[in-house]
């Protein structure tokens, strides 16, 4: 990670392709690392970086699908086959908002954007290439487990790398499942397990040095709320739809205010989701990025403070990678059970407490009738 940041700091008196470099910038560094991109970056040796290109596909009307690697466009200074990547540097010279920095966009033979030009882009980014790699280790690992089942059967003792998975499964059908969603459990398990697994396994793919940070981007959480979202919609019962429109046992002019409150908070449920592990996930970045930076913030100021600085900026980062080690399965952990919980709210049964108040349904074996008996009957 401190070779990614070198060249920063190896800039700070240099230049590159005839510009003169500014100081460091942590700010610009710690989001361009945080943030989606169109090449995979790895690291940076003397003032030369290392990085992946990742293919760029769009389709535009009346010119088809055009696909290329990014690395045609050598880092946003040249457009080609009639698009240009969008950098800082191109932004602030045609005064275009920030907003647009790591797009995609056509330009003409003048290199000027093209307004009114209907495309899509289907590129393949960092954020993507992590997902489609993280799903491919989770079918491998879990296909390979689950063939391992199949021959041995479920009585015989776990092996390899089933015997680390095994208790994994069991703490979120034992802890999760089974305490929020009682016998209907089984039912959603396919479900919790992907998201724990999923999130889990991203999670630890963004703490590897030159890793995305997938998990830490507030679309990927969108995706996973609204997954959640609408299987709570879909496995509401009439209990749940009832209490949610017309409460019962409520005068009708508190329901005016409590009907819109509910409503209200079924769609915060996926909302809370949705920031909870995009917060986590990126703070966790940031503070990482934060400290490392701050070797390169020192050196500016003294070389001696610089290197002064270098043990104690590298003992506090990997105190916090080890944290975020155990946050990423805390959060994971977190969404798949909030998950649960919000859709065993959904599919809970009604309570009739007005016809058995706090009462316990019981059996007289010679007689066989059937009668209720209070707790109060019970103590005395």
């Amino acid at each position: 990670m401190v070779a990614t940041f070198s060249v920063f700091a190896q800039e700070e008196h240099g230049h590159e392709n005839g510009e003169e470099k500014k100081g460091f910038d942590a700010s610009e560094v710690i989001f361009g690392h945080i943030g989606d991109n169109h090449s995979w970056h790895w690291f940076d040796i003397d003032g030369h970086a290392y990085a992946t290109p990742l293919p760029v596909i769009i389709y535009e009307n009346g010119k088809g699908i055009s696909c290329f690697l990014s690395d045609k466009f050598e880092h946003g200074h040249v457009p080609y086959n009639g698009y240009r990547l969008i950098e800082k540097h191109y932004a602030t010279e045609h005064s275009l908002p920030n907003e647009m920095i790591g797009k995609i966009v056509p330009v003409d033979a003048n290199d000027n954007i093209i307004a009114n030009a209907q495309y899509h882009d289907l590129s393949i980014t960092k954020n993507v290439a992590s997902m489609l790699i993280s799903v491919i280790l989770l079918l491998v690992i879990m296909i390979s487990i689950a063939n391992k089942y199949k021959k041995n059967g479920v009585m015989k003792a776990p092996s390899g790398f089933q015997n680390a998975i095994e208790p994994v499964i069991i703490f979120v059908r034992d802890e999760v499942a089974k305490p929020n969603l009682g016998k209907k459990y089984m039912r959603y398990m396919p479900l919790l397990l992907t998201l724990f697994f999923f999130i889990w396994i991203n999670n630890l793919l963004g703490l590897i040095p030159g890793g995305a940070n997938f998990t830490g981007n507030i679309a990927v959480t969108a995706a996973l709320s609204l997954i959640s979202f609408i299987v709570i919609l879909f496995s509401g019962n009439k209990h749940f739809w009832g209490h949610l429109f017309n409460p019962p046992g409520v005068p009708f002019g508190i329901k005016l205010l409590l009907v819109p409150i509910e409503i209200i908070s079924l769609f915060i449920k996926p909302v809370a989701l949705m920031i909870r592990l995009f917060a986590n996930i990126l703070a966790g970045h940031i503070i990482i990025l934060s400290v490392v930076s701050m070797i390169f913030i020192f050196g500016a100021l003294s070389t001696v403070a610089g290197w002064g600085f270098v043990p104690v900026s590298m003992a506090f980062t990997i105190f916090m990678f080890c944290l975020e080690l155990l946050v990423g399965a805390i959060q994971a952990f977190i969404f798949t059970n909030l998950a649960a919980v919000f859709i065993g709210q959904a599919i809970e049964e009604a309570h009739h407490h007005d016809e058995h108040e706090h009462g316990y349904h019981a059996h007289n074996p010679e007689t066989g009738q059937e009668y209720n008996v209070s707790e109060d009957t019970i103590v005395a």
